[in-house]
Order: C-alpha cells, then sequence, then structure tokens
C-alpha cells in the first residue's frame, strides 16, 4: 500500500514514509492509494471477532502488507488493551464510550497505535525522532501517555494557554522525561499553524527528524477505524439503520468514520455535531469552506476554526485537487453522508442536564454537543439508531460538569493523582521564529 498526498494524488510515499513524514511537503494530507471494501465473510464474522481480531484484520486492509501479521498483531495487541462498549440511552439512542485508556480520552486509540508503529519503524535508526503535536485538549494528554519514555523518540506538544482544562493541562506538563510542552499565548489554531511551519521548513528539516502525532498523521486515523466496526458488532445487524453522531473540531474521528463506510461498514448516515465552530456545518449549507478563528468554548476540544481533516473528507467525495480553490467544491455527494449542527455552551449545559435527569448518565460537554445533534437528526430520522461518540471522561472537565450538574463527580484514580503534581512549560508567543530557536537548541546534537 503506498499513500498519496490530497494536493497532488502523483505524489506517492510508503506507509513508514507518511508516518514519519506527517505532512507532505505540498501541505496535503497523506490518504491510501486505495480503500477496498473488506470481503463478505468479515461481516458475516463480525459478531464473534474480539477487538483485537477486528484492529488487526482493518488495519491490514489499509496498510496493505508492509508489515508481518507477527508484528501488526503485536501492534494491534499492546495499543488497543481497554475496551470501547456501547451504552444504551433508549431504543435510539447509544452512547460509545471511548476513554476506557491510560488518558480517558479517545486519541489514546490512535496515540498508542502510532507510538507503536513509529517504534516499529525507527528500530535500528541513529538519529532521535522528534514528535511535535498540538492540542485543543485531549490530543497532549493521549500522546503524551502514548509516547512516554519511548526509546529513540522525543515528544513536543503545543498548547494554547487557559484553553485546556486543568486537568488536561496536568496529564500534558507533568511527565517530564521525553514528553515537552510549549504553553503557546493564542488559540489551538496558532499551535497548528505553528506545527505546520516546522514540517514545511526546509532548513528546520534538514537538521532534525520530525514527525507529527496530530490527526494529520494518517496512523492516526488508522485505529480510529476500529471503533465503528467494534460498535457495530455490539448494535448487532437488526435491520435498523445505523447512524454515528460525532463531536467534531479537527474532524479526524469522523474522517475515520467516512473511511470505515469505504471499507463496507453499513452506516446509514454520519452526524457532525459543532460547538459555535461551526466550519464544517456552514459548509454543509452553503457550500462555502470558510476558515474563521476558533471561538473557545465549554467544549474546548473541539475549539478549531480550520480543521484539517477537510481536505480528507472532500478527497473522500471526489475532490483531489487540495483546498486552493475548497469554495467551489460541489457538496452534494458529502451531503448525501454527512450532516452536520451546531450548538452553543447554553444549549451544551442543559443538554448535560438532561441526559442525567433522563437516563441516569453523566455525558461530557462534548458528548452533550453530540447528543444535542442526534437528537435533531432523529426528528426526521425516527427510525434510526443512533450512536453518540462519547469522546472524553466527564472528569477531565470536573469543575464545569460539577457547577452544571450541582454535585460533585467521580474522578479516577489515575487522573486525580495529577492533581499535585508540578506543572513543566515553556511559554512562547505565537512567533515562530522563538520556538524553531528553541527546537534547534534543545535537540540538535
Amino acid at each position: 500500500m503506498q499513500f498519496y498526498s490530497t494536493n497532488d494524488a502523483t505524489h506517492r510515499v510508503s506507509a513508514e514514509e507518511a508516518i514519519f513524514q506527517g505532512l507532505p511537503a505540498d501541505n496535503g494530507l497523506y490518504m491510501p492509494e486505495r480503500i477496498d471494501p473488506l470481503p463478505d465473510t468479515f461481516f458475516s464474522e463480525l459478531p464473534q471477532l474480539s477487538f483485537t481480531e477486528i484492529g488487526v484484520r482493518v488495519s491490514r486492509q489499509l496498510l496493505g502488507d508492509e508489515i508481518s501479521d507477527e508484528d501488526l498483531r503485536q501492534i494491534v495487541e499492546e495499543a488497543i488493551n481497554f475496551p470501547a462498549p456501547v451504552v444504551k440511552l433508549d431504543e435510539q439512542k447509544y452512547v460509545l464510550e471511548l476513554f476506557h485508556g491510560p488518558s480517558l480520552a479517545f486519541k489514546d486509540f490512535g496515540a498508542r497505535f502510532m507510538s507503536r508503529m513509529m517504534g516499529y519503524y525507527n528500530q535500528g535508526k541513529n538519529q532521535e525522532l522528534i514528535i511535535l503535536v498540538a492540542t485543543s485538549g485531549d490530543t497532549g494528554g493521549a500522546v503524551a501517555a502514548g509516547f512516554y519514555d519511548t526509546p529513540g523518540i522525543q515528544v513536543v506538544i503545543l498548547y494554547p494557554s487557559g484553553k485546556v482544562s486543568v486537568l488536561q493541562e496536568k496529564q500534558l506538563t507533568t511527565l517530564g522525561k521525553n514528553i515537552h510542552a510549549l504553553e503557546i499565548d493564542g488559540s489551538f489554531d496558532d499551535c497548528q499553524a505553528i506545527v505546520k511551519q516546522a514540517f514545511l521548513d526546509t532548513e528546520l528539516r534538514e537538521q532534525l527528524r520530525l514527525s507529527s502525532a496530530n490527526s494529520i498523521n494518517i496512523s492516526r486515523l488508522i485505529p480510529q477505524t476500529f471503533y465503528y466496526f467494534e460498535a457495530v458488532k455490539q448494535l448487532g445487524f437488526t435491520g435498523h439503520p445505523i447512524a454515528f453522531c460525532v463531536p467534531s473540531g479537527n474532524f479526524g474521528n469522523l474522517t475515520a468514520g467516512l473511511i470505515t463506510r469505504k471499507l463496507g461498514l453499513p452506516v446509514h448516515h454520519f452526524i457532525a455535531a459543532t460547538n459555535r465552530n461551526d466550519v464544517v456545518p456552514r459548509f454543509l449549507t452553503t457550500g462555502r469552506y470558510e476558515r474563521r478563528p476558533s471561538v473557545a468554548t465549554l467544549s474546548n476540544a473541539m475549539d478549531v476554526g480550520a480543521p484539517s481533516n477537510f481536505a480528507r473528507m472532500a478527497n473522500l467525495h471526489g475532490q483531489l485537487d487540495g483546498l486552493q480553490d475548497i469554495h467551489t467544491v460541489t457538496h452534494t455527494n458529502l451531503r448525501a453522508t454527512l450532516s452536520g449542527f451546531a450548538y452553543d455552551d447554553g444549549a451544551t449545559e442543559d443538554a448535560m442536564r438532561e441526559v442525567e435527569q433522563r437516563y441516569a448518565y453523566t455525558i461530557d460537554p462534548h458528548g452533550a454537543v453530540g447528543y444535542l445533534a442526534l437528537k435533531e437528526w432523529q426528528q426526521d430520522n425516527p427510525h434510526t439508531r443512533g450512536v453518540i461518540l462519547e469522546t472524553a471522561h466527564p472528569s477531565k472537565f470536573r469543575p464545569h460538569v460539577e457547577r452544571i450538574l450541582g454535585h460533585p463527580i467521580e474522578v479516577p484514580r489515575r487522573l486525580a493523582k495529577l492533581a499535585d503534581k508540578t506543572k513543566l512549560a515553556h511559554s512562547y508567543g505565537t512567533d515562530y521564529a522563538p520556538i524553531k530557536q528553541w527546537l534547534l537548541k534543545e535537540f540538535t546534537p
């Protein structure tokens, strides 16, 4: 399997190159050269397959034969060693809990798989690999946990000052060793722009081996497809159409879902649930893709005004020449697959209270946005089963959740123990030059 750039379908590289480069030189994103449907036997066997076996078979379909069966199975078994249970709210609404990994967020799937893939390919390399990643909340903690103390790999995490929760910040600033945090006086979009500038900096890349752990890296998306299959397995093939409602910021999670449909998973529809950062819902309405400065909200991991993975979403639906003229994209195909809804913080808080009162279930702010979107979509699609992706444990947003619900919530021990740890971070503005200087000083031999 080779991987091409969304900005140039003729630019092709191996899986190893795509994973380590993270971003093609033309500023596109890597995609597998083909996404063939899984065989019918896979779907007939799906009800009996373990989560691990699903991961092995799906990743094989997307990676080709570059990695041996034994090594690929070991990567999946080590990375995905926690469950993704489906919880029933009522006959129409279900929650797919993706927070049972070490950092209590769905990003654990991608970060752990990526760290094992990079560790596999990094064997025997002399120069250290520097992972650059921007986070709007949960990515940083998952990447820090996934790569912590990995030989031959250093991790640099950029996060927007004051725009992640206290416990999210502790997850990425307290480990030390090979984990380095840069606190940026700006937005997530500023952090992401700095990371992209670093990857396009020829001088920097000549001196450092750089790679990314954001959802721009294709190895992050591959394991995010696994739990869509796992959810359908748990729900069973009953004849009622299944829709997935995905709280969305950078849209990697939803892009992974769209890939599963290409792989043959019988998903009736996808729903993009956003907060006030509603670039994609607006596109689905108007046909124009317009980046906007991100706005801070209660569901902070979704505060993204220029979602990188839109390039992949467009690519999957026939747009092959990048984002230069994205406002001219014909969006008919995408609208047939995807609906989009956006909600403000007031509606989010009301939804959190409603879910607790109606279902005795505690949902986090991101999941609450998903609940609202699914509820609205099902008004016109009542004979469906909708699955809300619950992307983070509510305790990661404890002050807000307890204020909104009016009572204490339980904090898992692995998160609670971070509260008293010392924050270690370097502070910078949004200028690229000082950060480049720090990278060279810190990591040049």
